[in-house]
């Protein structure tokens, strides 16, 4: 090993056997007597340009002047000079002769000539691309003269190639010598091959080979002039003939016209300095120019500078150069998003550059960086990704999302941020039908779950619309195991009544995976409740799922009636369901009270459910929340007398429905099987009194009547110091003598002395056509002992205290 790397550095070697590529299909030009050819390495298969150089022996003056090349390219080494890899020599017998050759290995360049033709570019993106061009190799001739006191010698258009990425890189460094302006004894020409470079591109004092004004001269003289020449035929489009053809300014750009003459002057100590050019040329200075300048050194820069260049760089891509975009920015932009140094808004540029690319390319130039984001710990970086998962989402492939994305989104999912949770949830559309079975089970119904019952309202509402959206993704086990009780037991029960809307769309849209029994006694008993909602738009919904699950029930029974089976098969949804699925997501409006639109931000009523929720979540006021479910609960006890049913099955578990049915093993719990039913509305005290007197049976004994509503009055008045009760229970207990036709006869006062009026009972033998007229008790008998007040057999009763008058009292449960 260490023989054959001598060999190379020495730039020779054995043959084509020690060269580690493969050459392919040369191009048409080059510079000199190089022949450029396409090549591949053959341990990756990567590609690059081999250069090759042949003459009949080893001290051939080409081939001379070509290992001078070599060792200079691979010493001088600057981001605008071309890169070099490997070199080698080789002899081979051409007939009878030997043929020796030099091999160059380099990056994947092309020559500048054809490059262009590829391109195509016109107008001002044409010249935009150029002043991009000649600002690099303005930089690499700069670095040479000034630097490292170097001269090329021979700069033109064919000593320029561009590489992949569209970079102009400057090679042919045979003719490469030092500059000896400062050695006074040197009398030999400064430049040993100069006899390679075309008349046409030398200058007044190199053509005649006045050395000694060459030595006068600044370093960069005869290399100002090969940018002359090169500008010469970069405008013109041809390849210069003569020196007198730079004469010819028409094609050269106003605004460069006065820089290229400067480059070009006879004298060569007046000769534009490369470095000058740079820093002064109006031509050069553009936005492409700026655009990768400032890319280029973007770790210099502040955080407010990167973000006010990566919001304006989206806008700014359209108006430079696709090419330029897709090949020198777009990998600027994905390197500096990986390596941490671009903020946030670079992803939005990121995703637009790329939406250009084919699809090979995307997957080969975005999908990396975007998995490697995902990894991020950058909150805003997360958020941008989630925010645009639309647009990158199906490029990704199932096993992407499986092993590389989801781990890293599912953190959103217990982020304290609501927005970030909601976002995390919304990308689980996209993301959900690639997961695996194993996933969506273990980890992602887990995590619905919780989001069922998160403190957001938003949230538990495109919970229930994207548990619809995804249930044709679920197996069946899971399906029958979680989607009745996510939409009954949690979604209509929410005090929110966007999700109990919500939750009602979810039932109509999955309504095909639901069997009538299901429907009978899990669905429509939980829906019908609803169509006496507080909110009109959940009544509204409530009515139409009514009639579609109705009818399914009514078309499996009309199946069913005539055949002598009589197992419950699975429904078919209603022809009008094959769009509800996206329905459920996308029309649902926020209709509810002004005290739950309070909750969001003011959105128009055509505006989807899913997306001003989805919008509005992050913001949502605690207050106004609680504020939200104490109306929505109040008025809901208001419309209807009695509470919401349970759920008619045994249990709101979501592992234990009626079939047994189980989508994973008992021990892989996913968050629906510990599911607590929600508390029902209670009524008050005076409504649940009302409620018992009514399930009363009417043909009760009166003995029982007057016994409990002496019980019952003597409790509530036990307070009362001179409560008249009391003492009529006790007068009653002392009779001997009691009618059981007449019970409240015993308990009849005697009539006043005093003219106040009195209310007496109702005799057992008065009419029911009279019946106040016939309450006054008959004069008492020698067989019904008047009852007193207690105080005395012959004790006169006061008139407020009369019998019938705290009967009365006693019947409105509020006695005085």
């Amino acid at each position: 090993m260490f023989k054959f790397l001598k060999e190379v550095v020495a730039g020779s070697g054995a043959g084509l056997k020690d060269l580690p590529y493969n050459i392919g299909e040369p191009y048409s030009s080059a510079w000199g007597s190089w022949v450029h050819y396409r090549g591949t390495s053959k341990d990756d298969g990567a590609p690059v340009s081999i250069f090759s150089l042949s003459g009949s022996s080893a001290n051939d003056g080409h081939l001379v002047a070509g290992r001078n090349g070599v060792k200079r390219l691979r010493t001088v080494r600057h981001p605008n000079i071309l890169s070099f890899l490997h070199s080698t020599e080789a002899e081979s017998l051409d007939g009878s002769t030997t043929k020796v050759t030099i091999y160059i290995v380099t990056e994947p360049v092309m020559p500048l000539s054809e490059k262009i033709k590829e391109l195509g570019l016109e107008g001002s993106q044409r010249d935009e691309y150029y002043a991009w061009g000649l600002h690099r190799i303005s930089k690499a001739v700069s670095f040479l003269n000034n630097d490292c006191k170097l001269v090329h010698g021979n700069v033109c258009m064919a000593s320029v190639v561009v590489t992949q990425t569209l970079d102009w890189k400057l090679h042919a460094f045979d003719v490469l010598s030092e500059y000896d302006g400062n050695n006074e004894a040197a009398t030999g020409p400064m430049l040993q091959y100069e006899w390679l470079i075309g008349s046409q591109y030398k200058s007044m004092e190199l053509s005649k080979s006045d050395w000694s004004a060459i030595r006068k001269s600044p370093p960069w003289a005869i290399d100002s002039w090969g940018l002359g020449c090169l500008i010469y035929e970069l405008f013109s489009g041809v390849k210069l003939g003569r020196t007198e053809e730079l004469r010819n300014t028409t094609n050269i750009p106003k605004s460069l016209l006065q820089d290229y003459q400067r480059l070009l002057s006879s004298m060569p100590s007046r000769r534009l300095n490369p470095s000058k050019l740079l820093e002064n040329s109006e031509y050069i200075q553009n936005k492409l120019v700026d655009t990768i300048q400032f890319m280029e050194i973007l770790n210099l820069k502040d955080s407010v500078e990167k973000d006010n260049f990566f919001r304006k760089l989206p806008k700014l891509a359209d108006q430079l150069p696709r090419p330029i975009v897709q090949k020198k920015l777009l990998p600027l932009l994905a390197s500096a998003l990986e390596f941490g140094s671009a903020t946030a808004p670079a992803l939005t540029a990121l995703l637009k550059m790329g939406s250009c690319l084919s699809p090979e390319e995307y997957g080969a130039k975005i999908l990396p960086t975007i998995i490697k984001l995902f990894a991020s710990h950058d909150r805003a970086i997360r958020v941008g990704l989630l925010q645009h998962i639309d647009q990158y989402g199906e490029s990704l492939s199932a096993q992407m999302v499986d092993e590389q994305v989801y781990p890293h989104v599912a953190n959103g999912f217990s982020d304290t941020s609501a927005f970030l949770r909601e976002l995390t949830l919304k990308s689980m559309l996209v993301l959900a039908p690639k997961l695996s079975q194993r996933t969506v089970s273990r980890s992602l119904l887990k995590f619905l779950s919780k989001l069922q019952v998160d403190e957001e309202p938003a949230i538990r509402t495109n919970t229930t619309i994207l548990l619809g959206n995804i249930a044709s993704h679920l197996n069946d086990g899971t399906r029958k195991r979680v989607l009745i009780n996510a939409f009954t037991a949690r979604a209509l029960r929410d005090t929110f009544s966007p999700a109990r809307g919500a939750g009602i769309m979810a039932l109509s849209a999955t309504s095909s995976y639901y069997d009538a029994t299901e429907i009978a006694t899990r669905i429509l008993p939980n829906i019908v409740v609803l169509t006496i909602d507080p909110d009109s738009d959940v009544r509204s919904k409530a009515f139409q799922a009514v009639e579609q699950f109705l009818l399914l029930v009514k078309q499996f029974q009309e199946k069913t009636s005539g055949d002598a089976t009589s197992a419950a098969g699975t429904l078919s949804s209603l022809p009008a369901n094959a769009s509800l699925l996206g329905w459920a997501m996308s029309s649902l409006t926020l209709k509810g009270k002004p005290s739950e639109q309070s909750t969001l931000v003011s959105t128009s009523s055509s505006v989807p459910l899913s997306s001003s929720i989805s919008n509005a979540s992050s913001v949502t006021d605690d207050a106004n929340i609680a504020q939200s479910r104490v109306n929505s609960r109040t008025d809901l006890a208001d419309l209807s007398d009695n509470p919401q049913p349970a759920s008619p099955t045994s249990t709101d578990g979501w592992g234990d429905t009626d079939n047994g049915i189980r989508g994973e093993q008992d021990n892989d719990k996913d968050g629906w099987d510990d599911i607590e039913p929600l508390e029902e509305a209670r009524p008050s005290a005076a409504l649940a009194n009302i409620q018992a007197a009514q399930k009363r049976p009417v043909s009760a004994p009166k003995t029982q009547a007057i016994n409990s509503r002496q019980k019952s009055t003597l409790k509530a008045s036990k307070d009362d110091d001179d409560d008249l009760w009391g003492d009529v229970a006790s007068n009653t207990k002392s009779s001997k003598v009691v009618d059981e036709d007449d019970p409240w006869g015993a308990i009849a006062a005697p009539v006043p002395k005093s003219s106040s009026k009195s209310l007496n009972l109702k005799s057992s033998g008065s009419s029911s056509d009279e019946l106040w007229a016939s309450i006054a008790a008959p004069p008492p008998t020698a067989g019904h002992k008047p009852m007193s007040g207690g105080r005395g057999r012959g004790a006169k009763p006061a008139a407020p205290r009369l019998g019938a008058q705290r009967i009365n009292r006693t019947s409105s449960g509020n006695p005085n």
